[in-house]
């Protein structure tokens, strides 16, 4: 495929610090080439979850802006976006359907009508599915089958992994998006959009947990035998760490960050504790020192608290002491000094940092192979996936594409005529009637329909008044 048939997907991360708009396209060599950045501070969104709608659109608009002006050329109609939060949950489901035509092979559309049943799954009042990820397959009495396309069998099942969260949550963000002038195509949990752009093929045989620690939340993807064997939200990150700063050495928010991003290290032992950071007073009291090695000691009691929730996470699948890839950070929290060091002392597993530099090109790939811009970049790569295997028909016009989606509270969609299926305008003088037996036929069926209608109106309301009836004796009797 040529480079002007590859649509221009863009990737956009509302997180609770920073708002990030990436436009990339790929390449003949199936590299992601970066066409347009933009990245604006976040406001309104706390936890991942928006506070305020106003803020949260300013932000994006800015995002958007900054993005268009890297690149004038783009044409920014759609966007793929990250979503985390508290809110977020996932179970595991078992779904099975037996074919009718056995004789024929199995094709796509049977995969895709296995994960349209798995909408009807019961979920707690209040959510909504948001994504559906089949593990591994079965076919009659065969197991541990990858893919099931092209081959016979009477029942098809498979083990599934189903992404929900809070309806009006996701309201928000999508309402946030549509107010900043976006089309909002698809909603892709954090962690599995930072997997995308961080792992190969190497670390799904071996098995990985993707540990985002970003500014409101950590987030966690833990693949194992090439499979998604769990995901989870942990409620704290980069934003709990500033506070903490803040309040247990009495400085201001903006303090805390400089401090935490200039001179913060996981690990206590590492600092110097002869150094000290001067903090200019307020309003003419004079400057406060600060240790470097109490800096130090408030982010490792937040770190121990976050990696203590990643070996539960992982010890709730029995996978702590078996993903032999081990962990990869990303978000903006692995660049923390020595953040490395304890995550393999708490998990006791391997740790490194994951950069998306795996699939990236040339352009602005320097500036962006930073663990903040995983998830960004994991959106472009989500949004392509979903193009090449057919959840996408690009249209050819900027960046537009439509979703072939099953079962998803989707957009309505607009449908355009074939041109050759459009009608000419006609003038008054050209107009051609048509002859009086067709005229006549088309009377009678409409006729024949009206009676119908009637009919079908009296019969319903004659049901009506029976249930009326009824609901009025039911009501009569309980009054006496």
């Amino acid at each position: 495929m040529s480079q002007k048939q590859q649509p221009v997907i863009v990737g956009l991360d509302i997180g609770t610090t920073k708002v990030v708009a990436i436009a990339g396209r790929k390449n003949e060599f199936g590299k992601v080439e970066i066409l347009g950045f933009g990245r604006a501070d976040s406001a309104g969104v706390s936890h991942g979850v928006v506070m305020n709608i106003e803020e949260c659109i300013r932000s994006i608009q800015q995002a958007i802006e900054k993005c268009l002006l890297s690149n004038p050329q783009l044409d920014i109609r759609e966007v793929y976006v990250g979503i985390a939060g508290q809110h977020i949950k996932s179970l595991q489901t078992r779904g099975d359907r037996v074919r009718t035509n056995t004789e024929e092979e199995i094709s796509k559309d049977d995969i895709d009508m296995l994960i349209r049943d798995q909408f009807k799954t019961f979920i707690p009042a209040g959510d909504q599915i948001i994504d559906i990820i089949p593990q591994d397959f079965t076919i009659d009495s065969t197991g541990a089958v990858t893919n099931p396309v092209g081959m016979s069998g009477v029942k098809i099942g498979a083990n599934f992994h189903l992404i929900t969260g809070d309806r009006h949550a996701i309201r928000n963000i999508k309402r946030c998006v549509d107010k900043s002038g976006l089309i909002t195509r698809d909603l892709v949990l954090q962690p599995l959009a930072s997997a995308a752009a961080v792992m190969n093929d190497e670390d799904l045989e071996a098995g990985v947990a993707i540990v985002d620690i970003g500014g409101g939340t950590t987030d966690m993807a833990v693949f194992y035998d090439g499979i998604l064997r769990h995901t989870a939200v942990i409620p704290y990150a980069g934003v709990n760490i500033t506070n903490d700063i803040r309040q247990g050495l009495g400085v201001l928010k903006a303090q805390a960050e400089q401090m935490k991003v200039q001179f913060g290290m996981a690990l206590p032992q590492e600092a110097n504790a002869s150094a000290y950071i001067t903090i200019p007073g307020l309003r003419g009291l004079p400057p406060k020192e600060i240790s470097v090695k109490s800096l130090a000691q408030i982010i490792n009691a937040r770190m121990q608290e976050i990696l203590d929730y990643v070996v539960y996470h992982l010890r709730q699948v029995d996978l702590d002491k078996r993903l032999h890839g081990g962990i990869i950070l990303t978000g903006g929290g692995a660049r923390l000094k020595h953040v490395l060091q304890m995550t393999q002392f708490v998990t006791g597993l391997n740790a490194r940092i994951g950069v998306p530099n795996e699939h990236l090109a040339g352009g602005h790939a320097e500036a962006l192979m930073n663990p903040m811009y995983a998830t960004c970049i994991g959106l472009i790569l989500r949004g392509y996936h979903d193009f090449e295997t057919g959840r996408l028909q690009f249209t050819g016009e900027g960046n537009v594409y439509i979703p072939i989606n099953a079962g998803r509270d989707a957009e309505p969609e607009v449908v355009m005529m074939p041109e050759d299926m459009l009608m000419e305008p006609v003038e008054e003088n050209e107009k051609v009637s048509a002859n009086s037996e067709e005229e006549e036929e088309q009377e009678e069926k409409a006729q024949k329909a009206s009676k119908h209608n009637e009919k079908v109106k009296g019969m319903l309301g004659m049901l009506k008044g029976k249930f009326m009836e009824m609901f009025g004796e039911m009501d009569d009797q309980r009054l006496d």
